[in-house]
């Protein structure tokens, strides 16, 4: 698979079969994920990487969270600026409409939008997962740099014939996926990432999420005008 293939094909995947990732290909992925750019070569990221008894034992216990209505963890980094601006608002909203509209769930049915994000505490039935740490300590740029890892290794998961899921949504229950993991106390959870093979029975690819067009996003200064 080239570099093309792999960045248009990696897509968030919300549906996995139970076959076992090999951990040869995790130990692949993340040895080769690790020349990702840093700056200063820091390094920031720290990944914990849990499968059979551990993962089976975070998703009992999210799921018992989810299941007895317990609140979320305090935050401890803010996901989206409280009052978020077009155009990225407009994204935003318009990649709920088409999330939750391939479930063929209505935008005022919050119980049943809730009902589908609390797959997110099971990892979407994935064998593997990630779960991704940084320094407190540090600052926007080595979060960055963080986002760069983490993409790198979407992108060699699927040279190993393997998707990913990225999830935010595993910082809210920060404290659950610590009592697993033992992390130290000087590191923060940003998100965890399901990892495994696509499940196409019984759950149909999702539509891909548009892009907006280049001009949108993209200025060339040049001498061609």
């Amino acid at each position: 698979m080239d570099v093309y293939e792999a960045v248009t094909s990696r897509r968030a995947v919300r549906g996995f079969t139970d076959r076992q990732v090999p951990r040869e290909s995790l130990e692949r992925t993340l040895s080769a994920a690790a020349w990702a750019p840093s700056a200063s070569n820091l390094q920031p990221w720290n990944a914990y990487v849990l499968t059979g008894g551990p993962l089976a034992e975070l998703k009992k216990r999210a799921g018992e969270r989810v299941a007895a209505g317990d609140p979320w963890d305090e935050p401890e980094y803010e996901q989206y600026p409280p009052a978020l601006k077009s155009p990225y608002h407009d994204r935003r909203s318009a990649f709920g409409e088409q999330r939750y509209g391939a479930l063929g769930i209505p935008r005022e049915d919050l119980e049943a939008r809730q009902r589908a994000a609390s797959a997110n505490w099971d990892c979407f039935g994935a064998p593997a997962a990630l779960f991704c740490y940084i320094d407190r300590d540090l600052g926007p740029a080595q979060w960055s740099d963080v986002g760069m890892y983490l993409q790198t290794v979407m992108l060699l998961l699927r040279a190993e014939g393997l998707h990913s899921c990225t999830q935010m949504a595993w910082a809210k229950y920060h404290r659950t996926v610590a009592e697993v993991v033992s992390p130290p106390a000087e590191l923060l959870l940003f998100c965890g990432m399901s990892i495994g093979f696509e499940d196409t029975t019984t759950t149909p690819p999702a539509p891909r999420t548009g892009r907006a067009p280049l001009t949108e996003t993209v200025t060339f200064v040049d001498d061609l005008e």
